[in-house]
């Protein structure tokens, strides 16, 4: 077992985080003041912040490691978090593509830092992880630039899918056992819509409907779903509307046509993989010919940009199988396409192991090679992050043609814009103090439970009416302002 000692600081998440770059599982202990990790080999560390530097050391010193601090201004725990990389590098015998970065946006610290190379000397990024960073940082700046700080974005959120995918713990629920709940939970949402939207003032610069998947309503209560929203919510003639409508096997002509009608040019077609073998293992109940079709279907129906998502790391699939997934979506040509990793998700069926692999594995080849592909075919990255229990450590990256980028996604991931969220799960933020890239974020999540919300949204929405400042009840004056 590995146990890491912490004297002279307290930064257990940051300890725990950079122990999980390289094994599963380690436990903060506050009460004996350590990290441990039974998965780790056998070894005793002591983690020490001094003036000015910090080390990680074995008390029989074979392991010695103390560094000067680099970052600016000087932070203690990211310096913690470097002197404690460098000594389980050591330990393992091996390095993680990110470094000491373990954060969800490492497109920030590439921000401070204004130069690549400074990614790979002071936090030990890969070199092509620290390049990436820095492209898609500038692309963040350059689409938020687009996006005034005083406008609103909107998420609405429909947490259901046809069925569940064995990689997803997401909080979705099976159509098939949940039926009578989806037209009741469309019923919650209108209410809540109808409540806090005539309230908006603000101009609204983007609106996402997510999930779950948005098509799996048939096809009269999907429009009235869009009647909803475009009844209730202030759109603007410049807002870009983007409807994930997610599973091929949920999206009909019927669907296309109606959001076409609207107006709505942007919409996600989610294979996730071209392989149909391994889509029927995965509990997805279409082929990649079906996704064929349906992408020919919303071209023909006149969206100008489609986005379609990919996942490296599926337990069925080799690195090939996704380097063949991305050439086949590169030839379709849509305008986005988003490549995650897969990564360990609570209630999934995947297990540890199934996501993260053999250590010898291929998937970091698959997404590199992926990278390299999209770039070839004029693609950029415009928006990256990561998360806790990623396979290999790696990354989740939207690639697009130029000028066809989703700013939603940018507003929602950079924690850099106002995003009032409709539906069960959703996360309303509010931003404040901006300090260069960075603000200070306040949140106001909704319950996660479908049940719970359909009870509750009532409850719900005069949270976010008060989170929002907006006086609640029959007569609302004021304004969804910061």
């Amino acid at each position: 077992m590995l146990k890491i000692i912490l004297k002279g600081h307290d930064n257990y998440y940051g300890v725990a985080d950079v122990v999980r770059a390289f094994w599963h599982h380690p436990t903060e202990d506050r009460e004996a003041g350590c990290v441990t990790c039974d998965e780790a080999p056998d070894q005793i560390l002591i983690s020490e912040a001094l003036p000015g530097s910090t080390k990680c050391c074995s008390p029989d010193g074979r392991i010695n490691v103390e560094l000067p601090a680099v970052t600016s201004p000087y932070s203690c725990g990211r310096e913690v978090k470097r002197s404690v990389y460098q000594a389980l590098a050591g330990l393992s015998g091996r390095k993680a593509p990110w470094g000491c970065l373990t954060g969800i946006r490492p497109t920030l610290i590439a921000g401070e830092e204004k130069d690549p190379s400074l990614l790979a000397d002071r936090y030990f990024v890969r070199p092509d992880k620290a390049e990436l960073a820095w492209e898609t940082y500038k692309n963040e700046k350059r689409i938020l630039g687009g996006l005034p700080e005083e406008d609103l974005n909107i998420y609405v959120g429909i947490p259901f899918c046809p069925s569940r995918c064995e990689y997803c713990s997401f909080i979705s629920s099976d159509i098939h056992h949940h039926m009578g709940r989806l037209r009741s939970y469309l019923d919650a949402l209108e209410g809540e819509i109808k409540y806090l939207g005539p309230l908006i003032r603000r101009n609204i610069s983007t609106l996402y409907i997510g999930g779950g998947t948005p098509t799996v309503f048939d096809d009269d209560d999907f429009d009235r779903l869009l009647d909803i929203v475009y009844a209730s919510i202030p759109l603007g003639i410049s807002t870009e509307v983007t409807v994930e409508a997610g599973r091929p096997d949920t999206i009909t002509r019927h669907k296309l046509e109606s959001m076409r009608v609207r107006g709505i040019g942007r919409v996600c077609i989610n294979p996730q993989t071209m392989n149909s073998e391994t889509l029927q293992k995965l509990n997805r109940r279409h082929t990649a010919e079906d996704t064929v079709r349906v992408y020919e279907m919303a071209r023909k129906a006149g969206f100008e940009v489609i986005n379609m998502d990919l996942i490296a790391g599926l337990k069925y699939e080799n690195a090939e199988d996704h380097i063949e997934s991305v050439r086949r979506l590169i030839e379709l040509a849509p305008e986005n396409i988003t490549v995650h990793t897969l990564y360990k998700k609570r209630r999934a069926q995947m297990s540890m192991k199934d996501v993260m692999g053999d250590e010898n594995d291929d998937v970091d080849r698959a997404v590199s090679i992926g990278h390299s592909l999209l770039r070839e075919a004029g693609y950029i990255p415009y928006y990256l992050y990561r998360q806790k229990d990623t396979g290999h450590g790696l990354e989740n990256t939207g690639f697009a043609k130029p000028g066809t980028e989703c700013s939603y996604n940018v507003a929602m991931m950079t924690d850099a814009r106002d995003v009032l969220s409709f539906g069960a799960g959703g996360m309303s933020k509010r931003v404040f103090d901006r300090q260069g890239d960075k603000y200070r974020v306040e949140r106001c999540p909704c319950i996660k439970d479908v049940i719970g919300y359909i009870d509750s949204w009532e409850k719900m929405a005069q949270r976010k009416a008060d989170f929002f400042d907006i006086i609640g009840g029959d007569q609302h004056t004021g304004d969804v302002t910061k």
